[in-house]
């Protein structure tokens, strides 16, 4: 009963961390920019959590209005996927393992762009925002508290760019739970310390 508890309060924590803003549900027009954070990750090959990510990144593109075949000159179905990270952990950026994941294995036919400097979620947020400058919505990838801290970068940065963010719509109830425990723990504290 006690597993069960702290897998629950991890899932409650994701879950209200997914629903803070600043931002809305996008309308169907205007091109998107879709950043998804890197993970972590310590080797050649794409770990676990930037696997997870990869897919809610590829599926909240296509809940935003977009599928695999996007970018072919229709503004209203133009989405950019934004892949941020550095080689924090490992030798090869997490960006370069993320967009290799997002286009090979989850078929994602459109733009990426890849941004490979990163070894923060400052640096993340600071980094892409050339790159989301012509974007009309932005929607933030990551663990849904993750996200929520990035959001909160992107305020303070630039308020003009945070009134663009749309709901990527990431969480989603049992994915990576025996994770989420550990995650809303460390993601909690850095949103208390952030905001304080």
């Amino acid at each position: 009963m006690a597993g069960a508890g702290v897998l629950a309060i991890g899932e409650a924590a994701h879950w209200r961390a997914s629903l803070h803003g600043p931002y809305r549900l996008a309308p169907q027009h205007g091109e998107r920019g879709v950043v998804v954070f890197g993970f972590a990750n310590a080797g050649p090959r794409v770990n676990a959590v930037n696997r997870w990510r990869g897919r809610a990144a590829v599926r909240a593109a296509r809940l935003l209005g977009a599928d695999s075949s996007v970018g072919r000159g229709d503004r209203s179905s133009v989405v950019t996927m934004v892949c941020t990270g550095g080689a924090v952990r490992g030798t090869t950026p997490e960006a370069l393992l993320l967009a290799q994941y997002i286009h090979r294995r989850q078929g994602w036919s459109g733009q990426i762009i890849t941004e490979t400097d990163s070894r923060s979620t400052w640096e993340n947020v600071r980094n892409v925002l050339p790159i989301l400058e012509d974007a009309d919505w932005i929607a933030f990838v990551s663990g849904s508290l993750h996200a929520e801290k990035a959001r909160i970068h992107l305020q303070r940065m630039r308020p003009d760019l945070a009134a663009r963010l749309v709901n990527a719509r990431e969480y989603r109830a049992g994915e990576l739970i025996a994770f989420k425990p550990m995650f809303a723990a460390i993601g909690l504290w850095k949103l208390h310390t952030l905001r304080h």
